[in-house]
């Protein structure tokens, strides 16, 4: 049976991952004893009895991790920033034209961001298919629910004595140094990083990444776009929607689920690219069993919550 161990099983992504796991009857969750947990040479060997390791830690502590995996069987997924632009290891978003492949060969996989996951849904295949340049300077806007900022920014939405600021949506980033920011452009292939402005909101879970156009910023038509992502989303988790409700686009739309959704709305002159997902869904630990998946050979839904429209 399939040997899985979660490095940081505790924190939000990683506690998701355990309980989606957990319930699977085709893998064996090997489990450290609490007192252990820091202890690298513990780490170390439990890193190397796994058939697939997940980093669920800060960018630091995954590093220190990947580099006590020495079996060179072990597959590690990492759920942190780290090793997002690095070369040496494999962009865990199957969707790409040609990644999914790469994955399921793959040793080293980093697991992409949540605000990243929807920016580059939207604009990757459009920077590919030569329908946007990419000298292209862009901008975004991404609401989220606060579960994306861990288990202090839960704690501080849910306590009883909640600040009163957190009442409406937070811009942050204002910096303009989000880390999320050096994978959006190399994985798109942009020579800048887009105008970003991640906001977060009093509800738990949910995603919505939105990429506004004009006209004149494409290298063809608004239908040209929808023609694009009908066809490269034909297959795996993320799929084209135009659906809306009622006028309306929640981005909680699809939270507790592991897919996304892409949509293009405006008119010929101006039109927004949105995508909407579960920032702790194909946001983060959906997208890191999705890459297991194809690892093992399954079907890359297997142990996923698929939300279906009617």
């Amino acid at each position: 049976m399939t040997r899985i161990y979660i490095d940081g099983s505790a924190g939000t992504t990683g506690l998701r991952i355990r309980e989606r796991l957990a319930a699977r009857t085709d893998l064996h969750l090997i489990e450290i004893d609490e007192a252990l947990r820091k202890d690298p040479a513990a780490r170390s060997e439990y890193l190397n009895s796994a058939d697939v390791a997940f980093l669920c830690l800060p960018d630091a502590a995954a590093i220190e991790s990947a580099a006590m995996v020495s079996n060179p069987s072990t597959v590690i997924i990492d759920t942190s920033t780290a090793h997002r632009t690095n070369d040496a290891w494999t962009y865990g978003f199957p969707e790409l034209c040609g990644q999914r492949e790469k994955i399921a060969a793959a040793h080293k996989i980093a697991n992409p961001g949540c605000h990243a996951s929807g920016f580059i849904a939207l604009v990757a295949p459009l920077v590919a298919q030569g329908l946007l340049r990419p000298e292209a300077q862009l901008s975004c806007f991404s609401l989220t629910g606060y579960s994306g900022g861990g288990k202090k920014m839960i704690a501080e939405y849910e306590s009883d004595e909640t600040a009163a600021a957190l009442a409406a949506p937070r811009m942050y980033g204002l910096s303009q140094q989000h880390k999320h920011l050096p994978e959006m452009a190399k994985v798109c292939g942009l020579a800048h990083a887009p105008v970003f402005c991640p906001t977060v909101a009093d509800y738990y879970a949910g995603m919505e990444v939105v990429v506004p156009l004009f006209a004149g910023d494409l290298r063809g038509s608004i239908d040209d776009v929808r023609a694009l992502y009908r066809s490269c989303y034909a297959d795996g988790l993320v799929t084209y929607s135009d659906a809306d409700e009622s006028g309306f686009l929640s981005a909680g739309a699809l939270a507790g689920y592991d897919n996304m959704f892409v949509g293009v709305f405006g008119n010929a002159d101006r039109a927004v690219l949105v995508s909407r997902f579960d920032n702790l869904g194909k946001g983060a630990s959906g997208a890191a069993i999705q890459n297991m998946n194809l690892v093992l050979g399954l079907d890359e839904r297997t142990g996923l919550n698929i939300y279906k429209e009617d």
